[in-house]
């Protein structure tokens, strides 16, 4: 497993938002046990749903992988 910036970049954003992981499953169109893996960086995130969470939080894929 890699520590990749996004795993906490994603829950920090999703705390921020009051939101629960079932929530952003859901949204996502997962299970809630898929996305808790997102967030701990067991399983990385596809691309389609880094593009879901940019368009959720209002935020561009740079913020969310990190890059500056």
């Amino acid at each position: 497993m890699q520590d990749f910036q996004y795993v906490k970049i994603i829950r920090d954003l999703r705390e921020d938002h009051d939101k629960s992981q079932k929530e952003l499953a859901e949204y996502l169109g997962t299970s809630q046990t898929m996305y808790a893996r997102y967030e701990r960086g067991a399983n990385e995130l596809p691309i389609r749903h880094l593009i879901k969470l940019c368009e959720y939080y209002n935020v561009s894929a740079d913020y969310i992988l990190g890059l500056k």
